[in-house]
């Protein structure tokens, strides 16, 4: 970029008048009630709207006290845990559960057929666009990647803005739900090959597997999997899909769909909430934590050791000296993340195929020291336990999969509760969001 260090330079001198006149005092948003970042101080969200789509439960009322309780996690009235357990052994739910969510039914088995027919239809991108979209100008960043391809995808489509608005943003839900495996290994492979000097591959989608199937048939230049590889994959896809209409990308999507913008810029709105660090990068920092963690400890059995390690963790004085055990609590759930609870039986299974048992015990230990450990040095105002992503990038380190696309994965799950919320408040709410600020601006003469 022509001028780009000259530009910096000015940046970083007029940096220090932005951060004196940008500031905001903890003591003016406790003077006028208001709560940053819509939570209070006891971590609960501001109420901004109403869905029918999931429900995350923390707490119960015991005797008329809000108490701590295991986590909950509901897909239209559904346990997620009830819905793995309903798959089976062989079963992928994925296309299942993203049926219930769109249309707020659980599907029979020929509606069901239906979907992953009109699903493995839409697994196909318009001529040339891997080649002139996805492998022009690839970068590691494939959300970046993504993103674009999702606003161009818009350029192709015939009716992007048709007045039939409902029926055409389904249209548009099932597209981009269908296509996201492709713009994911795609956008990667292109980043391998140009950037890594790697060899190139395109694999086309087969209609008769699952997403999760071909999302590790697409990945791999052998094409191969086992079921079990698929079935875990699966399930945290599952597991990842939707989580209330509270979480920052989900919000997005139902703010830019309030505005009247079509299901592209909506979609990719929330893709650029999702990379942000703090929303869809926890299980990339778990993944680095635990690296550090076996390369600063002699023995992965001994948990006194693993424990005064943790607490060097904790105190700030070593890895990324933030005081941060990634992986463990929630800003909502207290006691326990029903997510977690339920992967974790298929997170062992995987490293029993794959021969990580030593790393297993790593990770349980840490489950168990770490909660003990910050609960004796924070203030805590409900339980910690592990979250879900505690183990999701371990998993898609044991499934090959590389960390420049751990949040693209996230991506291909949530858009279908990102969708789910589009269609929600098109048919719903009807009224643009426009929170209010107060305005705390000294005039002057």
């Amino acid at each position: 970029m022509r001028n780009e260090n000259e530009l910096m330079d000015y940046a970083m001198k007029q940096e220090e008048i932005c951060r004196k006149n940008d500031s905001i005092s903890d003591a003016l948003f406790e003077e006028y009630g208001v709560n940053r970042g819509l939570r209070d101080m006891n971590g609960k969200g501001v109420l901004t709207g109403l869905t029918t789509i999931s429900k995350i439960v923390s707490f119960e009322d015991v005797n008329g006290v809000k108490t701590p309780c295991d986590g909950q996690l509901w897909y239209r009235g559904y346990n997620v845990q009830n819905l793995v357990r309903q798959m089976g052994e062989n079963g992928f739910g994925f296309e299942r559960t993203a049926y219930l969510l769109l249309f707020g039914e659980m599907p029979t088995e020929e509606e069901l057929c239906e979907f992953c027919k009109i699903m493995a239809n839409c697994r196909t991108l318009p001529t040339n666009f891997t080649r002139d979209v996805i492998m022009k100008a690839p970068t590691k960043d494939i959300m970046n990647s993504m993103t674009r391809s999702i606003l161009t995808l818009a350029s192709y489509d015939s009716h992007v803005n048709s007045p039939d608005v409902i029926s055409n943003s389904l249209r548009q839900c099932i597209e981009l739900i269908s296509i996201f495996p492709m713009l994911a290994v795609y956008g990667y492979h292109a980043y391998n090959h140009y950037e890594n000097d790697d060899s190139m591959y395109i694999h086309r989608p087969e209609p008769e597997l699952s997403t999760a199937e071909n999302l590790l048939m697409m990945l791999r230049p052998d094409k191969k999997y086992s079921k079990l590889e698929a079935k875990v994959l699966d399930v945290a896809l599952l597991l990842h899909m939707e989580h209330g209409g509270g979480n920052n990308s989900t919000f997005t999507t139902r703010v830019v769909t309030s505005s009247g913008s079509d299901t592209y810029s909506s979609i990719a709105a929330a893709m650029s909430s999702l990379k942000g660090p703090k929303h869809g990068g926890a299980n990339i920092k778990v993944m680095e934590m635990m690296e550090n963690i076996r390369e600063n400890i002699k023995d992965v059995h001994d948990k006194d050791e693993i424990e005064a390690y943790l607490a060097k963790i904790l105190s700030g004085e070593t890895f990324d000296r933030k005081g941060l055990i990634y992986g463990m609590g929630h800003a909502v759930y207290s006691l326990s993340d029903p997510r977690e609870r339920v992967f974790k039986s298929y997170v062992e299974k995987l490293a029993g195929a794959k021969g990580r048992g030593d790393d297993m015990y790593l990770y349980n230990s840490i489950e168990e020291l770490a909660p003990k450990l910050i609960a004796g040095e924070r203030k805590i105002f409900k339980g910690v336990s592990p979250n879900v992503d505690f183990y999701s990038g371990f998993v898609y380190e044991m499934l090959g999969i590389p960390q420049e696309l751990y949040t693209a994965i996230f991506a291909i799950a949530r858009i279908v509760g990102w969708s789910a919320h589009r269609m929600e408040e098109l048919i719903g709410m009807n009224k643009i969001i426009r929170p209010a600020y107060m305005s705390v601006m000294k005039e002057k003469e």
